[in-house]
């Protein structure tokens, strides 16, 4: 394949932009070679965006009906919400989830998702469903099932069995779209025993641990109130803290806390949008570093929507922050999975890098620089420009449209299986889960 015509960004974080031809060879990169050719011409061709954490299985709760006393704190959004919905999971849900969350990551340029999934009453093989899910619309995936110890022990260690059987998988079948971490829910619903395990499961095998941390203030409130220190403090005394490690929200971490990540050079996922949805508070980005990336959190897949978001959102605190914080984010995003993957050249276009990458239809209204590009992205660029999307050399999107699968029929079969959702939901009260330190 040859991208001929097209303004080539062969790097976010430096912003590096060519006009020559781009060659894709064996789904990589490639200095030269290549025989079809796909014209560009007034296009910008981008790295594919990379959304560091999100929960796909929310995809069919959209407009979901609620019928229990309005939550009055991020805990009981939780309890009545999130946990009476996972619960509600079965395999055909969690397949039409991903399908959806996949096609629209597609169909908006995003090409790697970062998964923590949740099913309790469906864990055994679930990573299976979403990663075949994906893989079959074409996209890259990082999976990891969500331990807890909300729904008992015996769920706990299913969840840490599932974590374990599907990296151990797709490294035996060397499946190439598909990587796995170790999940974990948040510190305040695993005991000492369950953290424990899943550590020692993620240094066994490894891997990250992808966790919740300190989103809300009732995970620090109960690690004080149970042991005395920080969630940071717990996680790194669990030998739970590495480089490998991606720690979600860090809403309420402090100074301390956050001089133990920074320690430990553990990459952070910032989710602006879920942050002002469930009114937890802003994450302290000044202090959190560089290794911060951006995710959803399951507010769907657009990472153009969600890197401006995040930028408005600094700029209230942050004046001086530039456009160019945004595609540094994203780049982090891509360091994240390229480590995951052993790419260190992931998330670039340069030659052995992967080719996942994204073609916009973008008619630039001014000059267009390495200099003006972060003003564009922020201030212009958006989903609504993507026409086609490659990844692993593959065109996944062209024209707008699917190449794997038809948009339309996907859409009619997730209605189906959101409707079987929302009517179990009916017979699903409150999750009765408390934290052991106390709200308070």
């Amino acid at each position: 394949m040859i991208l001929t015509g097209g303004a080539v960004v062969r790097s976010l974080d430096p912003v590096q932009i060519t006009g020559d031809d781009l060659h894709v060879t064996d789904g990589r990169i490639a200095a030269d070679g290549g025989v079809e050719r796909r014209d560009c011409s007034g296009c910008l061709v981008v790295p594919g965006n990379v959304c560091a954490h999100t929960h796909l299985y929310s995809a069919l709760a959209r407009g979901m009906p609620y019928d229990l006393a309005p939550p009055e704190n991020f805990l009981q959004i939780l309890q009545r919400i999130w946990w009476r919905l996972d619960r509600a999971l079965d395999e055909e849900s969690v397949r039409a989830s991903a399908l959806i969350g996949g096609m629209e990551a597609l169909l908006s340029g995003t090409t790697t998702l970062v998964d923590h999934h949740a099913s309790p009453n469906a864990i055994d093989g679930s990573l299976d469903v979403i990663e075949d899910a994906l893989s079959s619309l074409g996209v890259r995936s990082v999976l990891c099932y969500e331990t807890s110890d909300r729904d008992g022990p015996e769920c706990a260690q299913a969840g840490l069995a599932e974590n374990r059987r599907f990296i151990e998988r797709e490294r035996r079948e060397k499946l190439p779209l598909a990587r796995g971490l170790v999940g974990a829910h948040a510190s305040f619903t695993l005991s000492d025993e369950t953290l424990a395990a899943c550590a020692a499961a993620a240094r066994e095998l490894e891997v990250g641990l992808h966790i919740h941390a300190a989103e809300d203030a009732v995970d620090e409130r109960d690690s004080m109130a149970l042991y005395g220190i920080g969630v940071a403090a717990r996680l790194a005394r669990a030998e739970a803290l590495d480089a490998r490690t991606l720690l979600a929200h860090g809403v309420h971490l402090d100074d301390r806390e956050i001089a133990l990540v920074h320690a430990a050079n553990a990459f952070l996922a910032h989710n602006a949008r879920s942050n002002m949805n469930n009114a937890v508070g802003r994450a302290r980005l000044g202090a959190l570093g560089l290794r911060v990336a951006l995710g959803t959190d399951g507010i769907g897949s657009d990472m153009f929507e969600e890197s401006r978001a995040a930028f408005f959102r600094l700029r209230e605190d942050h004046s001086d922050a530039g456009p160019d914080w945004s595609l540094e984010r994203l780049s982090q995003g891509a360091r994240f999975v390229g480590a995951a993957f052993g790419e260190r050249r992931f998330g670039r276009l340069e030659a052995g890098a992967p080719a996942d990458l994204v073609v916009l239809d973008y008619a630039t209204p001014a000059p267009l620089t390495t200099g003006s590009f972060p003003g564009h992205w922020v201030f212009g660029l958006g989903s609504r420009h993507v026409r086609d999307v490659m990844v692993a050399g593959e065109w996944v999107v062209l024209d707008r449209r699917l190449t794997r699968m038809d948009a339309q029929e996907l859409a009619a079969g997730a209605r189906v299986q959101a409707e079987r959702l929302w009517k179990r939901l009916d017979g699903i009260g409150s999750h009765e889960f408390e934290p052991k330190g106390g709200r308070r």
